[in-house]
């Protein structure tokens, strides 16, 4: 996953990204040359746009950028990437030097992920 800080996001202009909103269902969104979403969070405790993501990547195949906006923290970071996001911008006065820490402190899960859907015993298996 790529960790943006505040400042290092400029929000596009160009028609291939769009944003949608947590109260719009991504499947009534035409995703016809699309390739990049923004899902906003508008509280850290506002989880629609999880579930958002996880629609995009596992229901719809949708394959290009996902990226978490707003009160983005980084304890949400490793659910943010197992849920589809590819890019997090972090909430301003965040370091993003800090957000690998999180992803050291769990290097792997036991289930699969809406990106990875293959447990990990399946994976020891193979």
């Amino acid at each position: 996953m790529k960790i943006l800080s505040f400042n290092d996001h400029t929000p596009s202009t160009d028609a291939s990204a769009i944003l949608i909103a947590n109260n719009e269902d991504p499947r009534e969104v035409s995703l016809e040359g699309v390739s990049r979403i923004d899902l906003h969070f508008p509280k850290f405790t506002d989880g629609r746009a999880y579930s958002q993501a996880f629609l995009l990547r596992r229901r719809l195949g949708f394959k290009g950028e996902i990226r978490a906006t707003g009160d983005v923290l980084i304890d949400q970071l490793v659910a943010m990437a197992r849920t589809g996001f590819d890019v997090a911008v972090l909430r301003e006065g965040l370091d993003a030097t800090a957000a690998q820490r999180q992803f050291d402190r769990f290097p792997s899960f036991y289930q699969g992920s809406a990106v990875d859907t293959q447990p990990l015993f399946a994976k020891a298996a193979a």
